[in-house]
């Protein structure tokens, strides 16, 4: 007898297609996936999953490069992002198709943040395209989308492994998969810095901890990781799920989608060392 599985996938950038392979292991396992629960490539992967498009958009992305990358981008001057995402999305249209979440084979929901209204919005109904759309608009990065009043950004602004939104069956087994494991939520006082500083001035050493070489993306990279990954640790503290599938995330940047077979790789790898603990569960 197959045992029903709700599947939460988190964000993390390119670091999220690491999820294909962990749902190609998944349904090896005599299992249902009934439920999938998504924040931005979270909910892009369960999505195209959901419309029985995973294995297509698979041999898409281990096409991409960085020239194609590069192609997709179409930079925008607005202060809202540097990316309108309209080439991006659009090629994503080809594997989503014209469908509403409510007609979908199993139950879906998206993670994304109304910033224009300070809340939380969870896609249950409606356009598969839109929610998907409006979960994965990293702030800075992506024009936000906006539908009505709302303006919406990247669901990991507020829930980056929705565990407590997921549409749940009877009986099932929840999965969850965080791609940005191994990010510690340490806290270090400033005078501790002070004294280590000196003591690599004293040693002639350069610390890591004080290297000023960062970019933009680098910025932005970190400081999403670090804030996602702390509000993560508290949904997962608070509604821990039966099984977690945790992936580092020194695996890959999460601008690095020219790396898709590694990453799926690496998803496979993680997911199949977690098969034993879900065997004794279902």
């Amino acid at each position: 007898m197959k045992k029903d599985i709700t599947l939460v996938l988190s964000g993390g950038g390119a670091r999220g297609i690491a999820h294909i392979g962990v749902i190609e292991e998944l349904v090896k396992l005599n299992v249902n996936i009934a439920s999938i629960s998504g924040t931005s490539m979270g909910a892009l992967i369960g999505g195209i999953y959901a419309v029985g498009k995973l294995e297509e958009f698979k041999q898409w992305m281990l096409k991409v490069n960085r020239t194609k990358i590069f192609k997709l981008i179409d930079f925008s001057f607005s202060t809202q992002g540097l990316v309108k995402g309209e080439r991006i999305f659009n090629e994503i249209k080809e594997f989503i198709t014209d469908v509403n979440i409510e007609d979908l084979p199993i139950k879906y929901t998206a993670t994304a943040f109304d910033i224009a209204n300070g809340r939380e919005v969870v896609f249950d109904k409606g356009s598969l395209y839109n929610a998907i759309r409006a979960s994965i608009s990293i702030p800075t990065i992506f024009t936000p989308l906006t539908l009505g009043d709302s303006v919406f950004v990247d669901g990991g602004v507020v829930n980056n492994i929705p565990i407590n939104t997921a549409k749940r069956v009877q009986n099932d087994i929840v999965i969850a998969v965080n791609v940005n494991a191994g990010v510690a939520d340490d806290v270090v006082y400033f005078s501790e810095i002070e004294q280590l500083t000196k003591q690599d001035k004293g040693t002639n050493k350069t610390s890591h901890r004080m290297n000023k070489n960062v970019n933009y993306f680098f910025l932005v990279n970190n400081s999403l990781v670090t804030m996602t990954n702390h509000i993560s640790n508290l949904i997962l503290e608070k509604y821990p799920p039966d099984v977690l599938v945790e992936i580092p995330r020194n695996g890959a940047g999460i601008f690095e989608f020219y790396n898709a077979k590694t990453i799926i790789n690496s998803g496979k790898e993680h997911f199949i060392n977690s098969i034993p603990e879900i065997q004794s569960k279902i």
